[in-house]
């Protein structure tokens, strides 16, 4: 399967020059350390804070430079700091070119479930509702499975939905969709994960992209 690590690396892969990106709690906050050297990205966080950087070191943390999820942040040169009014006014204005978020499930369609389990106690929803109508382009980084091993990728979600035909791509550790019109298209997957294995794990229909899977077979990354 692929690491935290390799999926952030993978989701990094959708940021462009001059992009302003939201990244949520959990998997995506690892994308910050995935962003090369030569690009500029500015990442915005919806309690304030437009211009995020990478988490500090050990020692070099700032107890009040936190992100929306409490974590200890940096910030690059040129961030700015606002209430979270006018945060909210820049996702819902549309300023916002992508949100990388997590998921408890996700569904063919690209409907998204992230804030709420009936019967568990949450913190709240967050951004999340406010960035899966604002931003331009939605992509989710999650397990492939639960920790019951009960997929996250399903036909139609069951939990309380954060939108409706929200997400364009789906990253988890054993595999990479794109959310078409025409349903989940299967891409890339984890080396040695085979498509038998993916069908059962998957609660979900999907196809295959056949030459991304040719590619995989002779050992071309995707």
């Amino acid at each position: 399967m692929w690491t935290r690590e390799q999926m952030a690396a993978r989701a990094a892969q959708e940021l462009r020059n001059g992009m302003y990106v939201n990244l949520g709690i959990g998997i995506p906050t690892l994308v910050a350390s995935q962003i090369p050297a030569d690009m500029h990205v500015m990442l915005h966080s919806e309690n304030g804070l437009l211009g995020l950087g990478d988490h500090p070191v050990a020692g070099a943390e700032d107890a009040d430079l936190i992100n929306a999820g409490k974590q200890t942040v940096t910030a690059v040169r040129g961030a700015s700091f606002f209430d979270s009014a006018l945060s909210f006014a820049m996702i819902r204005g549309g300023h916002i070119d992508l949100a990388i978020l997590g998921a408890m499930q996700v569904s063919a369609a690209g409907d998204l479930a992230n804030w709420s389990i009936p019967g568990q106690l949450v913190k709240g929803m967050g951004g999340a509702m406010d960035l899966v109508t604002g931003a331009l382009r939605t992509v989710v980084l999650t397990d492939h499975v639960t920790k019951a091993g009960e997929p996250k990728v399903v036909q139609e979600c069951q939990l309380p939905l954060t939108g409706a035909g929200v997400v364009d791509r789906i990253i988890t550790d054993r595999a990479d969709f794109d959310v078409r019109r025409t349903g989940l298209v299967l891409t890339d997957r984890a080396p040695g994960v085979s498509l038998q294995e993916l069908g059962e794990l998957t609660g979900a229909d999907f196809t295959v992209d056949e030459r991304a899977d040719e590619r995989k077979q002779q050992g071309v990354r995707t």
